[in-house]
């Protein structure tokens, strides 16, 4: 398993707060129109799918939650579903933390590596652009960890890697007006990314029963239901 190569801004927890906050917008803006969020969605409704875990109430943790922007997509998924979703993001970035956090995102700062969370103490765990930051001890880890803390389900969302996706974002986000960092650290962020058949090896190497597939907008999705 490769090592993800190049830095991002977010990768620097000393990274200037302006900037971060100015990314993290721009962000939630490309995973609106490029799939990421619909990449999670997707995979909520594969966990949810089926009488035996239908409720009304679930809780839902993103690690990494960044601007908070899936969290709330989760939210108004759910409830255009009769599904209340009760929403916690976990951010290792202050600027990140204070940016997402509302009264319906409650946002702990903490570091993936020491996640401050009982097991099975939150329904569904979210993990969206992440694993592409971490090295595969790091990611495999987290992958078990996510496992561990969930009751109901787990969700992996990343980038899948490829030149074209690289060159078409590098265009829209100039398109669009993205911020220099946004811009390049996404052309970054997909050449750092997962084809299907890695990401389910990691998967296959933190021992969760994943099932691994690649979604519109160059995504990649991993999901399992927990025991």
């Amino acid at each position: 398993m490769r090592h993800a190569p190049g830095t991002e801004l977010l990768d620097d927890p000393a990274a200037d707060p302006v900037a971060v906050r100015r990314s993290l917008t721009s962000i939630a803006r490309a995973n609106r129109l490029f799939g990421g969020t619909a990449a999670v969605l997707w995979g909520l409704g594969q966990v949810l799918a089926g009488p035996a875990l239908r409720t009304s109430h679930l809780a839902l943790l993103d690690i990494g939650t960044g601007a908070g922007d899936i969290p709330a997509a989760a939210r108004r998924w759910g409830t255009a579903r009769g599904l209340s979703l009760a929403t916690v993001g976990l951010e290792r970035l202050r600027p990140a933390a204070q940016l997402a956090r509302s009264p319906a995102l409650p946002v702990t700062l903490g570091c993936l590596t020491a996640l401050p969370l009982r097991d099975r103490s939150v329904d569904l765990v979210v993990v969206s652009q992440v694993l592409h930051h971490l090295s595969p001890e790091t990611a495999i880890q987290l992958l078990k960890d996510a496992g561990r803390l969930a009751r109901r389900g787990v969700v992996i969302a990343d980038l899948l890697r490829s030149r074209t996706a690289a060159t078409l974002f590098g265009v829209a986000a100039r398109a669009l007006g993205f911020d220099r960092h946004t811009r390049v650290d996404g052309m970054t962020s997909v050449a750092r990314g997962y084809r299907v058949d890695e990401l389910a090896a990691l998967c296959a190497a933190a021992g969760v029963p994943a099932t691994v597939t690649g979604r519109p907008g160059w995504r990649v999705v991993a999901w399992w239901r927990t025991p």
